[in-house]
């Protein structure tokens, strides 16, 4: 089963890590609304390496909350990344046994689109 899940970013700002000072490397943590195939939020912490705009790179991990539109809800993990410029080397994993409530059994790859209405993960979900 495929979703389509669409989403807003709302709030991005930077975050440090202790006892790392390394220009090269940019850590952020985005606030995120879900408004379609999954209605609710996330929490990403977003870790991106490379300043040169079109060959950033980056990995990002989100806890997404919500319920789907056929009344499915809960929460699950997701981690995605790769090169700004190569989509095609973009990634995006549901993390095995993150899930709860109804999503407690999801698993399978969840990928960030864009496309002329924004932005987007594409979950294709696993026959459990």
């Amino acid at each position: 089963m495929t979703l389509i899940a669409r989403f807003t970013v709302d709030d991005a700002r930077p975050a440090g890590v202790s006892g790392l000072e390394a220009p090269w490397v940019s850590v952020m943590v985005f606030s995120k609304t879900f408004t379609d195939g999954i209605t609710g939020s996330a929490t990403t912490v977003f870790l991106a390496a490379g300043s040169e705009d079109g060959s950033r790179s980056y990995v990002a991990t989100e806890s997404i909350s919500g319920r789907t539109g056929d009344g499915r809800h809960g929460e699950v993990t997701v981690q995605h990344g790769g090169l700004e410029s190569d989509p095609g080397s973009w990634f995006g994993h549901i993390v095995p046994h993150t899930g709860t409530g109804d999503f407690a059994d999801w698993s399978g790859s969840a990928r960030i689109h864009h496309d002329a209405d924004g932005a987007y993960f594409e979950i294709d979900l696993a026959e459990s």
